[in-house]
């Protein structure tokens, strides 16, 4: 029987001799438009299946709506073990700089939409499907990929709909997602949010005559701003065996720098943004109508439906109405950083690069929730989130060779049925 050791080897070489390739295959998928909204990945979607057709992998389309594929497949290996899911998303935020959709290599960066969030995780799953496939005899259990759409907008068309609908597809004992993490960390948790918009309206009228009519903008200006005074960095609830880590020394450092200064202790606590203000025609005129859509992040332990309520309570006192978005508003997710999964990527990624992975939490949203929310392990292993969604979003050609490297090593470790304790990883970066 062929070695999980012998298994790592041929795929750190497969990877080698792809490199160009793969550099070149990323570019391709980079200059893809799949932006979200409006959401249409259809051709993303058949970029991936020309990928997978060259592997000769198994795979199929499931649709909630034409515009919007999820392509996922599944093989086995040659006896009973653990299952293992990888999962990417290929729709991208909007861009205010056209030159992104050239992804082009400039000493030694790849530019492009995408680059960061998430197409360079994805390919790496989709490679990591495709590569272990050539070695599932000398594997256990089976492997899936699911590389959907919509996860942009929250995943009702994408892993959501997958879940409520084809609940087979992603049942699996743990998940690999390729969402942005940076490298050295393990992010093993993520923030809940809740999205919702605040309306005031009224019947307008000259600036000059305020005692003549309410003014929206300043209904609103007041509830926002007393939002900020009540929720914002208010320390979270969170079990005091998560905030163990969370401020320990080894996360503290690791968050703060790849995520900027201050993050690790944002991880504790609610954070509240404006994101957009609406309202008003003309600076003489009391306005007839202002909206504000608001995003707080919670951490875990949060008793969203205690905020909830007192939300609705503070619209309803100032004199607005408040509207959540239900596709974006979801509850804190997290894993066992001791568990399996977690384990293999942090062991993997001290052996390959030299880093340590101390956990981290994540301060955006990924589809990783779905299956924490279900008791199913849940990690990530993608690039830095440092540049995502700028107007200079990329990711270096050794970053994504890493990003590559890391997911196949840890789906082959997870698939071979041993912990490999006492083995040496054998390749680099």
């Amino acid at each position: 029987m062929t070695s999980a050791s012998s298994v790592r080897d041929a795929i750190n070489a497969r990877i080698d001799a792809d490199r160009d390739m793969l550099v070149e295959l990323l570019r391709q998928f980079l200059r893809i438009r799949s932006v979200n909204p409006p959401g249409d990945t259809r051709e993303a979607a058949d970029f991936v299946r020309g990928i997978l057709d060259r592997f000769g992998v198994p795979h199929r389309t499931l649709s909630a709506v034409a515009e919007m594929p999820n392509i996922v497949g599944r093989w086995d290996g040659a006896r009973p073990g653990k299952h293992l899911v990888l999962n990417g998303h290929m729709d991208v935020f909007p861009v205010s700089n056209e030159a992104l959709w050239a992804a082009e290599l400039r000493d030694g960066r790849i530019y492009g939409r995408g680059a960061s969030d998430m197409k360079t995780g994805t390919l790496a799953a989709i490679m990591a499907y495709g590569y272990l496939h050539e070695h599932r005899a000398a594997l256990a259990g089976a492997l899936s990929l699911t590389v959907v759409s919509d996860e942009q907008s929250g995943g009702r068309y994408g892993t959501r709909f997958l879940f409520e609908q084809h609940p087979g597809v992603v049942a699996a004992d743990a998940c690999l997602n390729g969402e942005p993490s940076g490298l050295g960390n393990l992010r093993f948790m993520e923030k809940g949010t809740l999205r919702f918009s605040l309306s005031s309206s009224g019947i307008g009228g000259h600036g000059g005559y305020p005692h003549q009519a309410p003014n929206p903008i300043e209904r609103i200006i007041r509830l926002t701003s007393r939002i900020y005074e009540l929720y914002h960095l208010k320390l979270g609830d969170l079990p005091p065996e998560v905030d163990a880590i969370l401020t320990s020394p080894e996360t503290v450092r690791t968050a703060d720098a790849l995520l900027g200064a201050g993050a690790a202790e944002n991880a504790r606590r609610i954070t509240v943004n404006i994101g957009i203000i609406n309202g008003g025609l003309k600076a003489t005129q009391i306005p007839t109508a202002c909206t504000a859509h608001l995003d707080i992040r919670t951490p875990l332990g949060t008793d969203r439906d205690v905020l909830r309520a007192e939300l609705l309570a503070l619209a309803d006192e100032h004199g607005c109405t408040m509207v959540v978005n239900e596709d974006h508003s979801y509850p804190a997710s997290m894993t066992d950083p001791e568990g399996e999964l977690a384990q293999i990527l942090r062991r993997n990624t001290r052996e390959l690069l030299g880093l340590d992975a101390p956990p981290v939490c994540s301060l955006g949203g990924t589809d990783a929730r779905y299956w924490r929310w279900r008791g199913i392990p849940a990690v990530i292993c993608g690039p830095s989130n440092i540049s995502m969604g700028t107007d200079q979003e990329h990711v270096t050609v050794e970053e994504a060779i890493a990003v590559i490297r890391l997911q196949a090593l840890c789906a082959a470790d997870y698939l071979a049925g041993t912990h490999r304790a006492d083995e040496p990883a054998r390749g680099g970066a």
